[in-house]
């Protein structure tokens, strides 16, 4: 009787995989005993500098979720996303931490997209676990890096993605000419 070899499967995408773990790591000034170090510790999360191989792009969950939405239907796709305290931090190729903000204002959008924190040389950020835990509010990655060199949208790819999501969005301003009733004192 002959045995057959399993079919690989593709990793989980809450998964950190070997490759991806390298690529985070590459980030550190030192990879090797960071990478040694979180693996001794696979369900422990970790503080990695940006602006070298990744910058972040920290929004509010609900329009990160639609940025995705927008990245992955009317694009190219999204590189590694984390998900922690109601945000997602959407991993960009180095520079758009200082120029997607300057995109959002010259377009005048702006104002029509929620607070994003921008994440870029000399920040550092939290990166989830290699490991999913247990708890459901600890961080988590919604796409976790698989493979050695991921690709990673740019500030343009990331504006068209914000314009999308604001069309859609319920954190649109608050049209100045509407009435507004004050409802507190209401029997």
């Amino acid at each position: 009787m002959t045995t057959h070899a399993p079919v690989p499967t593709s990793p989980p995408l809450d998964r950190v995989t070997n490759a991806g773990a390298a690529w985070l790591v590459s980030a550190t000034a030192y990879p090797r005993s960071t990478l040694s170090a979180w693996e001794s510790r696979p369900g422990a999360p970790a503080v990695l500098p940006c602006g070298r191989v990744f910058d972040v792009v920290n929004v509010p969950a609900v329009f990160g979720r639609r940025m995705l939405d927008a990245l992955w239907a009317e694009g190219p796709g999204s590189g590694p996303v984390a998900g922690q305290r109601g945000r997602m931090l959407l991993f960009a190729a180095p520079g758009t931490a200082q120029r997607l903000p300057a995109l959002l204002a010259w377009e005048r959008r702006a104002d029509a997209v929620p607070p994003l924190l921008c994440h870029g040389a000399g920040d550092a950020v939290t990166v989830p676990a290699l490991r999913p835990g247990a708890a459901e509010k600890e961080p988590r990655w919604v796409v976790a890096p698989d493979v050695r060199h991921p690709w990673l949208p740019g500030p343009e790819v990331l504006f068209w993605a914000c314009v999308r999501a604001s069309r859609l969005s319920i954190f649109l301003p608050a049209d100045q000419g509407a009435n507004v009733y004050d409802v507190s004192r209401r029997r």
